[in-house]
């Protein structure tokens, strides 16, 4: 076992991976206070929002007003998601710096989603990586169903590597490897990390648990102890995956930086506000769950 890392990042997905999942529209307003109240904690990475057709996410569709109206704390990154080069062109027109892309690791879950081979999605990415590099925008890479696929099952762990190392040749400064449909255990996770930290730096790779079973700490614990420093969590525990039934949630930053501050290990987050921004949220969303039913009765 490696020595515990000092610090973590927290990459906080709550305002684009939490929302996303969402029944119910939530308003360009809350949103951006949701972002506005996070960039208040500490954290200096929030993803913002995602530029994907407001087609296949229209919870998100107000992704241009939202990234204008944020308040850009000095420090703070505000990545955004693009799944094309359009989508890149919408980030850019309203100012963004940081993207991200993301493809998976199971051939089925990419047909479902996206319609597309695992090696189709990427070359998609190509262009828009050319265009980052020239527009020195920093590009993230999400790889997901890492651990196991909604629809094929068990997922090789040479496909999450030859995937994982492609995206990182092509100019992703980080993955962040994602337990989809939140099933692994600390063993495979272990074992996954492993395996792909034999080709892609451990310092480029960050780890996306989802809580489904509960194990999203745990495996957590195990990643930091191969030399992982970047987590990624939603406020609140907010989200899942639209197109992965089963995924109930992301691992809630509260009770990430709780961990990491109880094991002396610093995050550089103001734990009490980070809370308090939580229970702001699930209030919120109750609220807009409550209209919803209370329209659809009507």
């Amino acid at each position: 076992m490696n020595a515990m890392p000092s610090q973590v990042r927290i990459v906080e997905v709550g305002a684009r991976d939490g929302l996303q999942n969402e029944k119910t529209i939530i308003p360009t307003a809350t949103k951006i206070e949701l972002i506005d109240r996070l960039s208040a904690t500490g954290l200096r990475t929030i993803e913002a929002t995602s530029f994907v057709s407001p087609k296949w996410v229209p919870q998100l569709a107000d992704a241009s007003e939202v990234f204008r109206r944020i308040t850009k704390k000095p420090g703070v990154s505000y990545p955004v998601l693009v799944p094309n080069l359009q989508g890149y062109e919408r980030a850019r027109e309203v100012g963004a710096t940081q993207i991200a892309i993301f493809t998976a690791a199971s051939e089925a879950f990419n047909r479902k989603n996206i319609n597309a081979s695992i090696d189709e999605s990427i070359e998609r990415f190509v262009p828009v990586l050319e265009r980052a590099r020239a527009d020195r925008v920093k590009v993230r890479g999400y790889v997901s169903t890492v651990l196991g696929c909604p629809y094929q099952g068990e997922v090789p762990v040479g496909d999450v590597v030859r995937v994982a190392k492609r995206l990182h040749e092509l100019g992703c400064y980080e993955i962040s490897l994602g337990d989809t449909i939140g099933i692994g255990t600390p063993g495979n996770a272990r074992a996954m990390l492993r395996a792909v930290a034999g080709e892609v730096p451990i310092a480029a790779l960050a780890v996306h648990f989802h809580d489904t079973r509960g194990q999203a700490l745990a495996n957590i614990l195990t990643c930091l102890e191969e030399g992982v420093t970047v987590v990624d969590s939603s406020v609140s525990g907010a989200g899942g995956c639209p197109y992965a039934k089963g995924a109930t949630g992301n691992v809630a930053s509260e009770d990430v930086v709780y961990m990491l501050e109880g094991m002396g290990i610093a995050t550089g987050i103001d734990l009490p506000a980070l809370i308090e921004t939580g229970l702001w949220l699930s209030a919120q969303l109750g609220r807009a769950t409550s209209s919803r039913v209370a329209r659809a009765s009507v």
